[in-house]
C-alpha cells in the first residue's frame, strides 16, 4: 500500500523517515515528480530500478538541498560554482567528477567516475531534502518509457503498490525535466530541459551539444556503453581458470584466482546493488595479480535481472 503524504511537517518528516530506512518516496520538484531513494544506499536506489522495470542501469541525477552539500559529492570547477549561483535552487543538472570520498552508491552513477547533481527549488522537496539531509537519488516516478509524472495522481497510476509513499506536493511548476549539462570535460549540453541553452552561454559562454550518444554516458537518456572494466568480461560462466577473476552469483566457482560475491543467497537486488563495485574491485584486484579476464556466472534474466545482464553485456562488448 503506497501512502499518500501531504506536503505538510508530519507528511515532510515521515516521507524523510522512510527514505532514511531505505524505503522509495516520489516526490515532486519543480520539473517532474521524481522517485527518491537515499543515494549512498546501494540497494534503496536498487529499488528504483526495480520499481521503474528499468532495462538498463543508465545514471541517476541526485538531488541536495544546498549548493554546499551537493558540491562535497563533487568536484566543482569555476563554472559549475558560476552556473550554480545563477540557476540553483532550479532546474538544471550539473555532471561532474565524483569525490575520492563521494558515499554516493556507484548504482547511482552507473559505475562513472562523475555524477549528475541539482539543487531543485520547489519548497516541498527542499524540505524533504533539508530532513533527510543528505543526497536523495531521483529519477522521473514513472515506469520505463512512459510519460513523466507531474502530479501526485500521475505516479500512484503508475507506481501505486510499488513505492512505499508519494509526497504529494502539487502540480510541477516547470513539468519538463532538468536541462543536464556535462562539466567533467569541455562544456556539453546532454539534455534540453528547464534551464534553455541560451541563458547558460550568456552565464559562462558557448557549449557545445551532444549529437550522438556519449561512450559513457553522463546523464538519463543516453543509451551507449557504461563504464568497462580494463579486463575482459566472459559472460555465463560454468567453470573459471586460475588466471581469471570471478564475479560470482550464488556458490562461487572453484580455481579463480579472485572473487568478488554479488549476492551468495542469489538475491537481485543485492547483486544490483554490488554490480559495479564488483567489477571495479575486480578490475583493481586483477592488475595487481596479472589476471586476464573476468568470468560472470550467469545471472537469471528475469527481474533486475534482465538490468544486470544488460550491463554485463555492455561490459564484454568488444572495445
Amino acid at each position: 500500500m503506497t501512502e499518500l503524504l501531504a506536503p505538510d511537517p508530519a507528511g515532510i518528516a515521515r516521507a524523510a523517515a522512510l527514505l532514511r530506512a531505505g524505503e522509495l518516496v516520489a516526490f515532486g520538484t519543480e520539473t517532474v515528480y521524481g522517485l527518491g531513494a537515499r543515494a549512498a544506499d546501494g540497494e534503496a536506489v536498487a529499488r528504483i530500478y526495480e520499481a521503474k522495470e528499468r532495462p538498463q542501469f543508465n545514471p541517476l541525477i541526485c538531488h541536495y538541498s544546498s549548493t554546499e552539500a551537493a558540491f562535497r559529492d563533487v568536484v566543482a570547477n569555476d563554472a559549475a560554482r558560476t552556473l550554480a549561483a545563477r540557476f540553483w535552487p532550479g532546474p538544471l543538472t550539473l555532471v561532474l567528477p565524483r569525490r575520492e570520498d563521494c558515499p554516493v552508491s556507484l548504482l547511482a552513477g552507473a559505475g562513472l567516475p562523475t555524477l549528475a547533481v541539482r539543487v531543485p527549488s520547489a519548497t516541498a522537496a527542499h524540505a524533504l531534502l533539508q530532513s533527510v539531509g543528505e543526497a536523495v537519488a531521483a529519477p522521473s516516478a514513472n515506469r520505463s518509457g512512459k510519460i513523466s509524472p507531474t502530479r501526485a495522481e500521475h505516479v500512484m497510476a503508475e507506481l501505486g503498490g510499488r513505492i512505499a509513499a508519494i509526497l504529494d506536493s502539487g502540480p510541477c511548476l516547470v513539468g519538463v525535466e532538468s536541462t543536464v549539462l556535462d562539466l567533467a570535460g569541455p562544456p556539453t549540453l546532454l539534455r534540453h530541459g528547464g534551464v534553455t541553452r541560451e541563458a547558460i552561454e550568456a552565464t559562462i559562454g558557448p557549449v557545445a551539444e551532444a549529437t550522438t550518444p556519449a561512450a559513457a554516458p553522463r546523464s538519463p537518456g543516453q543509451l551507449a556503453s557504461h563504464y568497462a572494466p580494463r579486463l575482459p568480461v566472459r559472460l555465463d560462466a560454468t567453470s573459471v581458470r586460475a588466471d581469471e577473476a570471478l564475479l560470482a552469483f550464488g556458490k562461487p566457482l572453484a580455481g579463480a584466482g579472485a572473487v568478488f560475491q554479488l549476492s551468495l543467497r542469489r538475491d537481485l537486488l543485492e547483486a544490483a546493488s554490488r554490480l559495479f563495485e564488483g567489477l571495479r574491485a575486480l578490475d583493481a584486484e586483477g592488475a595487481v595479480r596479472g589476471l586476464c579476464g573476468i568470468a560472470a556466472m550467469p545471472i537469471p534474466a528475469t527481474g533486475l535481472g534482465a538490468a544486470i545482464n544488460d550491463r554485463l553485456a555492455r561490459a564484454a562488448a568488444p572495445r
